[in-house]
């Protein structure tokens, strides 16, 4: 049975609308781009780390669209490793409605989200989903996944679309290794879903010595 993970980028108060460019999420976002001035190699390398092993994406249809229009046209430079990856592996796209999907080996899933994660999981070993919010939520609220790669980055916006919406369920997840900062004070966090619900203690009992003061 394959893996979803999840490599989502977000601010200190987590948002993760739109961090590659102005353009790339035309809902009036005053903030689009934020990651840009943020980058730096060691984030740069953990990124590409990350989709090493790759054999599968599973885009939402508005980051499909992104990349469609981006990686089959890059053949070399930077970008060059990453867009032979993509473009050389299946593509799965979560749409509501009957998008053209141009990319060569792209597939739209049926109306039955969790139906197709199951069915992903049966062909391929590591399916990434980059970007996509919209669908991120919905993977996480409805634990459709297995790990989370999120990216924090060391400002505030306190507007735009966070990682963790409103029908957040609560989960457990276990750091997989030390968190990592970049120069500019990214920190990279990996994540493994767990098994059960938040447990809930009481931090005044007296066996941890914390209690409230006269």
């Amino acid at each position: 049975m394959g893996l979803i993970h999840i490599e989502m980028f977000a601010t200190l108060d987590l948002v993760g609308q739109a961090p590659g460019g102005p353009d790339e999420d035309p809902e009036g976002f005053p903030f689009g781009g934020w990651q840009a001035p943020l980058l730096d190699e060691v984030s740069g390398g953990q990124v590409g780390a990350a989709y090493q092993g790759t054999d599968a994406l599973l885009l939402g249809r508005r980051t499909y669209d992104i990349f469609a229009a981006y990686w089959p046209h890059q053949k070399g430079g930077e970008d060059g490793e990453i867009a032979a990856l993509f473009n050389g592996i299946p593509k799965y796209v979560a749409s509501r409605g009957k998008p053209d999907l141009p990319w060569a080996d792209s597939t739209q899933l049926g109306p039955d989200l969790a139906a197709a994660v199951d069915e992903i999981r049966e062909r391929h070993e590591n399916i990434k989903v980059v970007g996509s919010l919209n669908l991120v939520q919905t993977l996480l609220r409805e634990k459709l996944f297995d790990r989370l790669d999120l990216w924090v980055h060391p400002i505030v916006l306190g507007v735009g679309k966070k990682v963790f919406d409103e029908g957040a369920v609560p989960a457990n997840l276990t750091l997989l290794e030390p968190p990592v900062a970049s120069p500019t004070g990214t920190v990279y966090l990996r994540y493994a879903l767990a098994e059960g619900t938040p447990g809930t203690g009481d931090m005044s009992a007296p066996d941890r010595g914390v209690g409230t003061q006269d």
